[in-house]
């Protein structure tokens, strides 16, 4: 199974922490991050993790998201709020089988973000997530117990991971230098200064949801490149000596 991490934004129920280790170990996974949680991992905790408590026993406790997400290749945040139209760009997001499918075979770190389970992930927190994934569920009541949901995910990916992915992804590296040589692009057209966060999200967010291989990475990567030098320099075959 690939590498995952299980990063969790401030818990309230210990409970919850606890029956999400229980699940990481039916799995495989060791991996588990709180983000300045919301109780404490007492008797009820390690209860619920029963034969996952060793999880409990190592998992690391971090102020920030970005400690939690460092060393990860590729960030999901997860959510039961979606939107149905393009706008709101943040909240587009992909079902959980579709993303396991594209990601089956990554020996990559994968973080997943599971928000409260009172509000869930913050507007500046799903910013940090490369892609959104969702369980789909029934419209009158779609939000899942914060265990239940961090389970399905697992099984989904756990299920998935059989069936070998052949082309191997671009390094979060090679994914920051595209987003920055994007940030170089907006600058030489003028984009205006006021869109340009929510478009670079919005980018972010497509390159998540398609999982490009490597070399679509590079391919991108060039063109895009290539327009930065031309618009800076200048066509070189117009130049003259």
């Amino acid at each position: 199974m690939a590498d995952f991490r299980i990063v969790l934004v401030g818990p309230k129920f210990p409970g919850n922490v606890g029956a999400i280790a229980r699940s990481m170990a039916n799995f495989g996974l060791r991996d588990l991050v709180l983000v300045n949680p919301s109780c404490e991992l007492d008797d009820d905790a390690y209860r619920r993790a029963k034969h996952g408590s060793f999880i409990l026993e190592d998992v690391r406790i971090v102020s920030s998201l970005d400690e939690a997400l460092e060393g990860c290749f590729l960030v999901a945040g997860t959510s039961g709020v979606t939107t149905k139209g393009d706008s709101n760009y943040t909240r587009i997001p992909v079902p959980v089988r579709e993303f396991a499918e594209g990601a089956r075979g990554y020996e990559q770190k994968i973080a997943f973000v599971f928000g409260r389970e009172d509000i869930g992930l913050l507007q500046e927190e799903l910013e940090h997530c490369d892609v959104l994934v969702w369980v789909p569920t029934g419209d009158e009541f779609p939000i899942l117990n914060l265990s239940h949901a961090a389970t399905i995910v697992m099984y989904e990916m756990y299920q998935a991971d059989h069936v070998p992915r052949k082309s191997l992804p671009a390094s979060r590296e090679q994914k920051e230098r595209l987003f920055s040589t994007f940030d170089d692009l907006m600058d030489e057209v003028g984009y205006p200064v006021n869109r340009r966060n929510g478009t670079r999200v919005m980018f972010r967010r497509m390159m998540g949801r398609s999982i490009p291989s490597e070399y679509e990475f590079r391919t991108i990567m060039g063109v895009i490149g290539d327009a930065v030098r031309i618009i800076r320099n200048g066509k070189p075959w117009e130049k003259k000596d």
